[in-house]
Order: structure tokens, then C-alpha cells, then sequence
């Protein structure tokens, strides 16, 4: 919990305070819940709607309302926060935005709030609101400065906070327990390859490969599950894209952060209440095909402009990267072949299948794992077409095998007896220091 207000009377005072206090460890817990429910029901009757409080006025409405009540300095602390997270931040979860160990945020119900902590979810059993229309409020104050509203008309809300962080939050009907609100945090220092190294995501090996890859402009496919780390990947792989090369990237809510100077960041936009002014990723794709773009990086294709995508790494917009759910690189490569049926071409299955074949170099698929460690489970390249399917090799893959006493996944990352075929695309490009993994 917050140290404010706690840390304010040690200076004052000039005492010694113990900051490792806890909500769990206090004895009057039920106290403290009715006490801090009372307050704030009586902020929203006289002045919640105030943007700011002073901390001199919310003492003076705590005190007011624990007249009589024996709490000790830290209890009353305790409930000078809140009501100062309540007033002049997010309410019960300003805290867990603030931290930047947590990734996610996940409210699914007043007592019911999840967070995302070294790849693991967990139940915050420390953080509750007070009822569904305390998480409602809690939204609303979320979006607002975004001019976004959400109620029973809108009930449901996709947005990017303003530290890049992603909102989504759905209302009743739509959700059948109560308002859900999603948050997955924006990290501003993003992960570098030294840090995927370091945590074991990969091999050195499978880095130089990845790096030499995206320098000779292979179109490459990211592929896993959600939260598994591929906007992280992405981000990383891009960072090896010459700094001369104008890139375009496309996303519904920007996460990437490319350091390169010539980058064009482009994001869509939801349609306003009469239905009208959507920008969809299909939109920007199309509309990125007539800016120069040297390489053109997609956030994530989910529907129809896969095939938009796939037309411009067929096209001569070489080294494209991009990303998209699925469970292993068979099943994104099919997923991809249903995306372009969905554009409503009158193309036959065969020539689909053709067209992905000729589009994609490389797939990249990533996992977290149960035991909440992210690694690049598989490398594969696209070989072309055999008995009308598309043909994968897989390069590197991580084989795992089974659990150790403290439940983390064993296993070891394995290359393949395989020289791939765009080993001499790579060669030809300049890429000379892979003949240590695939030879001369």
C-alpha cells in the first residue's frame, strides 16, 4: 500500500515508522473496509466530483469520520491513502499502476482483482473496490481524459492510456459478472535482446540468427498465445533494422518504441457514437504501401489485412515483420490462409496457400510457460509449397521435459541437423558470422 501520508508523520514527527506494515496485517481489517466505505460514499454525496483534494482536507475528512474510533497513526494513514488514491488517482488500483514490476492488471469483479507479477497471475488479495459501481467510477476515471465514455448505451471500451498503457474494460450486458477491467501496463524501458538472453528466452545462437534474419530482410511471422511476449519480440527484432531504412508501424494501440530515426508510427481509430471515422489496421496497411516505406512493421494482423500484408512483402516491401495469435507456426500459417479468405477475394485455396508461401520467411513462435517464463519455443522456415500445403523446417525449437520441485518447466533449446535455404539469402546479404551454426 502507499507510504504518503505514513511517511509524512515519520518526517514530521521525527520518529522511527515501520513501512513494511500491511493491510493484511492489521486486526480490525473489517473496521477499516466499513470506515473506508463510509468515507468515500461520503465524498461521492459532497465533493468526489472535485478533480483534487489537498492532503490537509482529506485528513480532515478522514478524522472526521474515525472520530471516536481507537486507530493507531498507520491505521489512519493507512485510510489517509486510500482516500487520497480514491480522490487524486485511480482508487484502489493507483497503486498497482504505479508499480512497475506489475504488467497486468485484471478486475473481474469488487473482490476480485488479478495482477500479472514475473509472468505469473496472481490474486491481489490486498486490493477491493466497494461494488461494481466503484469500478465503474474507477473507469470512467480512467477514460475521461481520453474523451472516451463508457455506461449501459457504450458498454464497452478499447483505449491507450496516456503512459501507453492498454484499457479494456467491458459493462454489463455484455459481461454477465459485473463490469471487467483489463490493463496491460506499458513498459517504458522495453526489452532488449541482452534481456531476453539473460532471463534464457532464447539461445545465442537463435539471437544471431534472429539479428541476421531481419538485416537481410526476411518477412517474418511472430506467432503465440496472449501475453506470451510478442510485441516484446517485435519490438526487439525491429530494433535491428538499419537506422537509414524508412519504417512504417502499424498498431491499434502503439507499444512499439523504435529507436531508429526515420519511423513512421501510425495507429488506428475507433469509430466515433454515429458509427463513423474508423481507421482499421486494413486502412493503414493500404495507406502505408504509398509512403516509401523500406520495411513496414504491423503490430498484430487479426482479420482482413492479412492479405493487404501479405501483398506487400510480395510486392517488394522486403524485411516486414509482424505478429498474430496462435498456438504453434502450423496453425498461424493456417489462421494467416483464413484471414485472407475473410477479405473477400475470389482467390482459390491453393493459390492462398501459394501466396503465404511466397510472402513468409520466417516464423517465430514464442510461450509462456506455466511457470511464467517466456521463451522462443520454436524457429521454423517456410520452405514452399508440398502436396498442396505449405512446408515448415523447424531451425531451433525448445524441448521441453517435465517440471523440477519448484514447478519450473525443464527443458533445452535444440538445433536441428538443418541448414535452412535462405541460409545463402543471408550469405548473399552479407551475414558472415552464422558459419559457426550452419557452416561454410
Amino acid at each position: 500500500m502507499a507510504r504518503k501520508f505514513i511517511e509524512e508523520f515519520a518526517v514530521s514527527e521525527k520518529v522511527e515508522m515501520d513501512m513494511t506494515t500491511d493491510y493484511e496485517t492489521f486486526s480490525n481489517k473489517e473496521l477499516l473496509d466499513e470506515l473506508r466505505n463510509k468515507i468515500i460514499q461520503s465524498l461521492i454525496d459532497k465533493h468526489l466530483k472535485e478533480k483534487t483534494m489537498t492532503a490537509d482536507a482529506i485528513r480532515e475528512e478522514v478524522d472526521e469520520a474515525v472520530e471516536g474510533y481507537d486507530l493507531s497513526i498507520v491505521e489512519r494513514s493507512y485510510l489517509y491513502n486510500l482516500i487520497d488514491n480514491e480522490v487524486n488517482g485511480y482508487g484502489p488500483i493507483t497503486e498497482l499502476l504505479e508499480d512497475k514490476e506489475i504488467t497486468e492488471i485484471m478486475v473481474n469483479g469488487k473482490d476480485q482483482i488479478y495482477i500479472e507479477l514475473d509472468g505469473k497471475i496472481i490474486k491481489d488479495e490486498s486490493v477491493s473496490f466497494i461494488n461494481e459501481e466503484h469500478i465503474v467510477r474507477t473507469i470512467q476515471r480512467l477514460i475521461q481524459p481520453l474523451g472516451r465514455t463508457i455506461d449501459t448505451t457504450n458498454p464497452m471500451v478499447d483505449a491507450r492510456l496516456a503512459d501507453g498503457s492498454r484499457l479494456n474494460a467491458v459493462l454489463p450486458p455484455l459481461s454477465l459478472k459485473g463490469p471487467v477491467l483489463t490493463i496491460r501496463k506499458f513498459k517504458k524501458e522495453l526489452a532488449n535482446i541482452d534481456d531476453f538472453l539473460r532471463n534464457g528466452a532464447l539461445t545465442p545462437y537463435m539471437a544471431r540468427f534472429l539479428e541476421g534474419c531481419v538485416k537481410s530482410k526476411l518477412n517474418i511471422l511472430i506467432c503465440g498465445g496472449t501475453g506470451a511476449g510478442k510485441t516484446t519480440l517485435l519490438n526487439i527484432l525491429s530494433s535491428f533494422i538499419g537506422p537509414t531504412e524508412r519504417i512504417v508501424t502499424i498498431e491499434d494501440a502503439a507499444e512499439l518504441s523504435l529507436k531508429q530515426e526515420h519511423v513512421i508510427s501510425l495507429e488506428t481509430r475507433n469509430a466515433n457514437y454515429e458509427g463513423e471515422g474508423e481507421v482499421t489496421i486494413r486502412d493503414l496497411v493500404v495507406n502505408s504501401l504509398r509512403m516509401r516505406p523500406d520495411r513496414i512493421v504491423v503490430g498484430e494482423v487479426r482479420s482482413k489485412e492479412a492479405f493487404d500484408m501479405l501483398q506487400a512483402m510480395n510486392t517488394g516491401h522486403e524485411g516486414s515483420l509482424t505478429t498474430m495469435h496462435a498456438n504453434s507456426p502450423h496453425d498461424a500459417l493456417n489462421r494467416l490462409e483464413t484471414m485472407v479468405l475473410m477479405a473477400g477475394m475470389e482467390i482459390p485455396v491453393q493459390a492462398v496457400r501459394e501466396y503465404i508461401a511466397e510472402a513468409i520467411d520466417i516464423v517465430v513462435h514464442i510461450e509462456r510457460l506455466t511457470d511464467g517464463h517466456r521463451r522462443v519455443t520454436s524457429i521454423c522456415e517456410v520452405t514452399g509449397m508440398q502436396d498442396g500445403m505449405i512446408n515448415l523446417k523447424e531451425i531451433f525449437a525448445f524441448n521441453k521435459q517435465g517440471l523440477t520441485d519448484t514447478l519450473e518447466v525443464k527443458g533445452e533449446f535444440i538445433l536441428n541437423p538443418y541448414i535452412p535455404k535462405i541460409y545463402g539469402k543471408m550469405k548473399a546479404m552479407g551475414i558472415s558470422d552464422l558459419a559457426d551454426i550452419f557452416g561454410e
